[in-house]
């Protein structure tokens, strides 16, 4: 239910997006240059991350699209959940999880991430630019969580999983509103 009266009722993020355009045009080519631009970090381990953050933070939307999106890149379901039930036991890289182990911290205790976390980030064997990728896919998914859920925006997962498919395939300017 849109929380937002100049939206329909049953909102989706492109109902929010031709709302909002200026925002959206803002927020697109973000999207498109954290998410798929270059980095020691793939675009899979990306939207994985991005995934792990949604989930954290409840936004069925942004947590099933970006779920899809990374099933499509490769990486299975069942590490994305199972690294949401419990990062030390889900079937995941293990060096990949002092990165899931970071952005958890980074999402739910901001304001506690030490240096001790970056530490153990490194001792992995993740470079600084690897994690400062962590941190603003982080960033990103915290920002379009929050636009989402606050306006009241949401899907069937039948359409997450199209639009994960187009992302995973054309990238997040496919989306854009025009001018």
């Amino acid at each position: 239910m849109a929380n937002l009266k100049s939206l329909p009722e049953n909102a989706i993020l492109p109902d929010l997006m031709r709302a909002y355009p200026r925002i959206a045009r803002l927020a697109l080519p973000l999207a498109q240059e954290i998410l798929r631009g270059p980095g020691e970090l793939t675009p899979a381990q990306r939207e994985f991350l991005f995934a792990f953050g949604s989930g954290l933070n409840a936004c069925h939307f942004c947590h099933g699209a970006h779920t899809a999106v990374a099933a499509h890149l490769g990486v299975p379901r069942i590490s994305i959940d199972g690294a949401l039930e419990d990062i030390d036991t889900a079937q995941v890289d293990e060096r990949f999880k002092a990165l899931l182990h970071y952005v958890k911290k980074l999402t739910q205790t901001p304001s506690r991430v030490s240096e001790a976390d970056a530490d153990a980030v490194r001792a992995a064997g993740w470079s600084d630019d690897a994690l400062h990728e962590a941190v603003i896919v982080c960033a990103l998914n915290n920002f379009f969580n929050r636009w989402v859920d606050g306006s009241g925006v949401d899907a069937e997962q039948s359409f997450l999983d199209a639009a994960g498919a187009m992302l995973a395939d054309s990238g997040y300017l496919a989306g854009m509103p025009p001018e």
